[in-house]
């Protein structure tokens, strides 16, 4: 609108310089020229080259406003950009209490008040117990005395009751007649993860451990000590000649600066100046200092050396710590094991053979307490060859398997929860000696368990998984090639469905301190075909530790599937396929590498 405007004000100019030629009035062109300019000045349309700007005034309210308008991050080409980021601590300073009131809030707050005893963390019960004392000798003394030989006076720290120390010393009930006494002892049953305290001003939601009070009391002293030691301030000591001289103000600082002080007929006196404590200055006289005027000065006045003090101490940037929740962790097992055995002119028989079997296992955990959720996954492959005789390579050992589950917290020890398991092969298996029609390969057969229950952790090493609504589905593509009934598929279809029940059972167990004992139990039951027939994978992994890198392994796996058929003769000598348990077994020393 503006631009139109001045465009017609130029085709008017323009028409009245033309109408001027011809007309009969004398106008004066410069006067003319000067109106317009003015007019067009005084409308905003131009400005003059000599425009001065405006006197800004702001109460510190508008000058907050106006600073957090230009501290949103939309407006910057980086948000970490260091005048943003001074922007954001000068917000900050004019917008919160000074550092002084927050510590003396602190400093009076009754943070002792705050403190949860201990023993409120665990859920104690009674039990009761017999104490064994032998009985008292009437013919030495009172009935109250209780006579104990010397040997069995020292009871270990550990064993306050004897009961062991009198085991191991030989005394029996027929070698020290003793009798029995009714005492009640506390005893810890569970832990509670959430206790809340009694004061009635207490912040916080809960506690989820022990001395958690005073772990908050030693932070927040610690902090506030280190700030009064960090915090500084640059103090300018000037006089008579206006020359400045800076110290810092800070407790964790003994610099002292040399300064010259002078009067008016420039005579000087050298002192020393320093900040020995917190906003405290140290002023200190030179050494030798004289203040009697000589009675011919000369030019003695006139006569200085001036030193500049020299700082060779800079305040340095406090650095932002970020830090980011680490959610995942992740950890593989490696373990390659290698048996062999030669025999050569051995009468009693036997083959020599050799045999590999490598054990790869990768695992992610996920735990996110704000969100409550939690996660544990892991990828395993299982992979080994034998060479015995003449026969050659064969196939052993293969397993392709992942497993995966999904929890959300629900009350106590209990997780909703969602599991996934997947297992296959990934070479060619056949039964031997028959190595010409295959029965497994890749993806043939590949069985997908999914479920949704409930998942219950009584501690970190047990877990016991229930997923009433489950489905249990066993794939076989290749049907030209592999025979899908062995794995109860019916002739005309390359796959199973089957809804139903799953329940699934971790646990490490630790019987001493190198040994480590693992078992996976799977169970599965179909609710419409013969929910009575549980399939049942179980495999168990006993690992003994020798050294950083070898061990001694264990691994058995039984599997029963009721839908799975194996030929087998019976009393008649007619083949039959029936279902029968699958078992397998692998002993040997391993080299296992973590990471």
């Amino acid at each position: 609108m503006r631009g139109k405007f001045l465009k017609f004000l130029i085709v008017f100019y323009l028409i009245n310089n033309c109408n001027s030629i011809f007309s009969q009035v004398l106008t004066n062109r410069a006067d003319t020229d000067i109106s317009i300019l003015d007019s067009l000045a005084a409308n905003g349309i131009i400005f003059g080259t000599g425009k001065k700007n405006p006197e800004i005034v702001l109460s510190p309210g508008q000058a907050i406003e106006l600073l957090q308008r230009f501290y949103k991050p939309q407006q910057w080409k980086s948000q970490m950009d260091p005048f943003r980021e001074a922007l954001g601590q000068l917000i900050f300073k004019a917008t919160n209490p000074v550092f002084d009131s927050t510590a003396s809030f602190l400093k009076s707050y009754p943070i002792d008040s705050l403190r949860v005893p201990w023993d409120q963390f665990y859920i104690w019960e009674p039990i009761r117990v017999k104490v064994s004392a032998s009985r008292p000798d009437e013919s030495n003394g009172p009935a109250s005395l209780i006579s104990i030989p010397d040997s069995v006076k020292t009871i270990s720290q550990n064993d306050s009751l004897g009961i062991d120390t009198l085991r191991q010393q030989g005394f029996t009930a027929k070698r020290l007649p003793l009798t029995a006494t009714d005492t009640t002892i506390m005893v810890i049953i569970d832990t509670l993860k959430e206790v809340r305290s009694a004061y009635a001003d207490f912040p916080f939601r809960y506690y989820s451990m022990p001395y958690q009070g005073d772990s908050l009391k030693v932070a927040v002293n610690m902090l506030l000590n280190y700030l009064e030691l960090r915090d500084s301030s640059l103090i300018n000591i000037t006089g008579i000649s206006d020359r400045k001289t800076q110290i810092w103000m800070n407790s964790a600082s003994d610099r002292m600066v040399r300064y010259w002080l002078n009067n008016d007929l420039n005579d000087s006196v050298t002192v020393w100046i320093g900040a020995p404590a917190r906003n405290t200055i140290g002023l200190y006289l030179e050494h030798g200092v004289s203040f009697r005027r000589p009675v011919f000065q000369g030019y003695i006045s006139d006569a200085r050396i001036n030193v500049e003090a020299q700082d060779k101490t800079t305040l340095q940037d406090i650095q932002k710590i970020y830090t980011k929740s680490q959610f995942w962790k992740y950890r593989t097992e490696t373990s390659f094991a290698m048996n062999q055995g030669l025999v050569a002119n051995w009468v009693k028989g036997g083959e020599s053979s050799i045999s590999t079997a490598l054990d790869i296992t990768g695992y992610a955990e996920y735990n996110n307490k704000p969100m409550l959720l939690s996660s544990s996954n892991f990828a395993r492959l299982k992979y080994g060859l034998i060479a015995s005789g003449e026969k050659g390579i064969r196939k052993n050992l293969d397993l392709l398997e992942t497993n995966s589950k999904l929890n959300h917290k629900a009350f106590g020890k209990f997780d909703f929860s969602g599991i996934m398991l997947f297992k296959t092969q990934i070479a060619r298996g056949y039964n031997y000696p028959n190595d010409s029609v295959p029965v497994s390969k890749f993806m043939n057969p590949a069985i997908l368990t999914l479920g949704i229950g409930l998942d219950y952790k009584p501690n970190k090493t047990t877990s016991f998984n229930f997923s009433p609504f489950s489905y249990k589905g066993t794939f076989v593509p290749d049907t030209a090639t592999i025979d899908q009934t062995k794995y109860g598929i019916p002739a005309d279809r390359r796959s199973k469905n089957e809804p139903g029940a799953s329940f699934m059972f971790t646990n490490e167990f630790r019987p001493v301190k190198n040994v480590t004992i693992t078992n996976r139990l799977q169970l599965f039951t179909n609710y419409i075909n013969n929910p009575q027939n549980i399939d049942v994978d179980w495999e168990m992994i006993l690992v003994a530790n020798l050294n950083w890198f070898t061990d001694v392994r264990l691994n058995t796996h039984l599997i029963f599937d009721d839908d799975t058929k194996t030929p087998v003769k019976g009393s008649d000598g007619v083949d039959k396929k029936t279902a029968r348990i699958q078992f397998k077994e692998i002993l040997g020393f391993s080299f296992v590498f973590r990471f």
